[in-house]
């Protein structure tokens, strides 16, 4: 029997249909919803009678605009909420779906019974009290705020009726934080910031005679690990292998940049002759080395879909597996440590292609935006029986 479509309210301090913000991930949350779940409507992300003060803080430097903006959202909370739930009178939806902006949901009183779902793949205060939090230092002003913060987190968390994490280690964070249930905190991974991913893998040749080429991706190089990658092509090349390192996003500074260092750019992927580059990239590589500090990172779900093994550290919530699709190291790992790994596959060329197999498996398996769409639909589904 065919399922039953939802009608969805979607929340968030972006529209997805900027395909721009949070890594693109809004949008694909967004696109995943209305093919799997139900009917999906975007409701106005303005602030109602505060959207004069939204848009002069939009006006500001967009470092300004990201550290106050939601700070500030939160303290007006029932100002927005209001207004929100004046849009939810207008239909009668079965779910408000929350992605990302946990402010959104703060202060929200339903108007009638409805199934409230977030997800995120952090919240300010995890992020803060991690290791990620060392490498992103928050502002004097913003640690001002952190404990009243972490007190709006715990209410709406607590509220909500479905909590979808990307990660494991979110969700352990999460409850042990929060104080949740295992029956509202789930685990379901997103999936790649691609459309129409390649249907057929291609496995490069590996060997001690060849060329082996690593690829970084981010727009920022520093946040991404880009000197740690810089420093094992170096190492490599210093073992007498033709390492090469591509970059797609960032532009490695000059001190990190060699004859061995191609730097792509920004590629748009919804340009066909763009998209065409990143796949080409991404086919020739062996190795995607992103020693990065993230919570999640979607780079690392495009390189299974290509079949490309990821190299990475063991933080947050990366999506990579060892052995599976790629190897996290640990958080103190060396260049030399991502180098060794990289040696000891070059001296088993059956293994890598296994390991390109199974990362490839793991995109069609677990990391593809269907796959979190059916589950969604599913733990949807029962909520909104269970609250009828």
């Amino acid at each position: 029997m065919a399922r039953k479509r939802l009608k969805i309210a979607y929340l968030s301090d972006f529209s997805p249909l900027d395909r721009n913000m949070y890594s693109g991930g809004n949008a694909r949350i967004y696109d995943s919803l209305g093919a799997n779940v139900g009917d999906v409507t975007i409701l106005p992300n303005t602030w109602f009678a505060a959207e004069p003060l939204r848009r002069l803080i939009h006006a500001t430097p967009n470092g300004v605009n990201m550290r106050v903006r939601w700070r500030l959202h939160l303290a007006l909370a029932q100002v927005v909420a209001a207004g929100v739930q004046r849009n939810l009178r207008q239909d009668r939806y079965d779910v408000v779906f929350c992605a990302y902006s946990f402010q959104s949901l703060a202060g929200l009183t339903r108007p009638y019974p409805l199934v409230t779902a977030y997800t995120s793949d952090a919240t300010n205060t995890i992020f803060r009290k991690s290791e990620l939090g060392d490498w992103h230092k928050s502002s004097v002003v913003g640690r001002a705020f952190d404990g009243w913060v972490e007190w709006h987190e715990r209410r709406v968390m607590r509220a909500a009726d479905l909590l979808l994490w990307p990660s494991d280690w979110i969700r352990t964070e999460a409850n042990a934080l929060y104080g949740l249930t295992p029956e509202t905190s789930r685990v379901v991974p997103w999936g790649a910031n691609i459309h129409r991913p390649p249907q057929k893998i291609v496995t490069p040749e590996i060997g001690r005679d060849r060329q082996v080429r690593l690829l970084l991706v981010g727009r920022d190089w520093y946040t991404k690990g880009g000197p740690k990658a810089f420093d094992t092509l170096n190492a490599l090349r210093d073992e007498g292998v033709d390492a090469h390192l591509t970059v797609i996003g960032a532009v490695p500074p000059q001190h990190h940049r060699n004859a061995h260092v191609t730097a792509l750019g920004e590629l748009d992927k919804s340009d066909p002759a763009k998209r065409a580059i990143f796949d080409r990239a991404m086919a020739e590589a062996h190795f995607m080395l992103m020693p990065s500090h993230e919570s999640y990172g979607f780079a690392f779900c495009e390189a299974s879909a290509h079949g490309l093994p990821a190299l990475c550290h063991r933080v947050g919530g990366v999506p990579v597996r060892n052995g599976v699709n790629g190897h996290a190291l640990p958080s103190g790992a060396t260049h030399e440590d991502f180098a060794r790994v990289v040696l000891q596959y070059l001296e088993n060329p059956e293994g890598y292609a296994a390991l390109c197999r199974s990362s490839r498996k793991e995109y069609e398996d677990r990391l593809n935006w269907d796959s979190w769409g059916q589950t969604v639909a599913d733990l949807l589904d029962e909520q909104v029986a269970r609250l009828r």
